[in-house]
């Protein structure tokens, strides 16, 4: 039960993604929690609500946005629902925080970032690995000069997609699923991070192996260039039990490289290769949830700005979207900056 001091959420989509990560990062938070849930059904949305101790339940937007005791809401539904539910929430003065990608098109996602800051609420993009202690570590390691000029980039992002995962994300092309729009445009707003530098051409190709269905991919292998002169190739698919998941960043002086770090959960490897020799990187590990609904929250009370904006958001679809062409038109494609 919220008392009135207790800034109140409403989850927007009974989400797996929620259960398993977003509403401990929320209550995490002193003085905020959450009040209701949306789920399209009503058996779902009660047996979900108990589970999770949530005491509000809705399966009407209008109804869970006219709840004066919701402040913020966290959006986790299949990815076409996000442009309508983010101009409700901006039109009833609540702030945003929305999963990736934020939409379909570019333009929709644009939309929402300009409906948020018209409505002066707070938009934010959950792209949680730039919440990693390992890729905060590695972006000051490029920073500092540790290996000279950044030349090149190799992302491994390549894993199994789990059977309780599957669903749309492999058969729905009208929910915005597939390969590109869940995993590449996570790559592309975490090599933004890390490189301070942003995309200009994409090239890829594509494959369909196992899981995917109705033109859907579940395997891309894209090439990025950046403003800065860096080439980042990425391996992402849904398909590959054993690979495991790592990041390379290559330079004039020296190599990092991490292992196990494009993962949701805070763990992973980083080392440094140069003239000296390899030697581990020092990392304190913490919760990536729970570090992006903080600066979440400190950017809704007035203290800087959410860890990746709508604005970050918006130029990875962008970059995601520019991938899909590439790999479809079997050309390179330019990217440009539509914010």
């Amino acid at each position: 039960m919220t008392t009135p001091a207790t800034t109140g959420w409403g989850l927007i989509g009974a989400s797996t993604i929620a259960a398993e990560h977003m509403i401990g990062a929320i209550r995490a938070q002193p003085g905020h929690d959450l009040v209701s849930v949306l789920s399209s059904s009503a058996e779902r949305g009660r047996e979900y609500a108990a589970r999770h101790r949530i005491e509000g339940v809705h399966t009407s937007l209008d109804a869970l946005l006219a709840d004066p005791r919701v402040q913020v809401v966290y959006i986790s539904t299949t990815n076409e629902l996000h442009r309508d539910q983010t101009l409700a929430a901006a039109r009833a003065g609540k702030h945003v925080l929305c999963e990736k990608p934020l939409a379909l098109t570019v333009a929709d996602a644009l939309a929402m970032m300009r409906a948020c800051r018209e409505a002066g609420v707070v938009m934010a993009t959950n792209h949680h690995l730039r919440n990693a202690a390992t890729h905060e570590r590695i972006r000051a390691l490029v920073r500092e000069g540790a290996i000279g000029r950044p030349l090149f980039v190799r992302v491994f992002h390549a894993v199994y997609l789990p059977p309780h995962l599957q669903g749309w994300r492999i058969d729905r092309p009208a929910a915005g699923g597939g390969v590109t729009l869940d995993i590449t445009v996570h790559d592309v707003d975490t090599l933004r991070f890390l490189l301070d530098a942003e995309p200009v051409q994409a090239v890829g190709l594509s494959q369909t192996a196992s899981l995917a269905k109705g033109g859907l991919e579940d395997g891309v292998m894209s090439v990025l260039r950046f403003d800065n002169g860096v080439l980042a190739q990425l391996h992402d698919a849904f398909t590959v039990k054993f690979a495991g998941t790592g990041l390379e960043v290559h330079g004039e002086q020296g190599s990092i490289i991490a292992r196990n770090v494009m993962t949701q959960a805070p763990v992973g490897e980083v080392f440094l290769r140069d003239a000296a020799g390899e030697r581990a990187v020092p990392i304190e590990h913490r919760n990536l949830y729970a570090h992006a609904v903080a600066r979440f929250v400190d950017a809704i009370a007035g203290r800087g700005h959410p860890s990746a904006t709508a604005a970050d958001g918006v130029r990875s679809l962008n970059a995601a979207l520019a991938v899909v062409a590439a790999c479809r038109e079997g050309r390179a494609v330019d990217i440009v900056d539509p914010t």
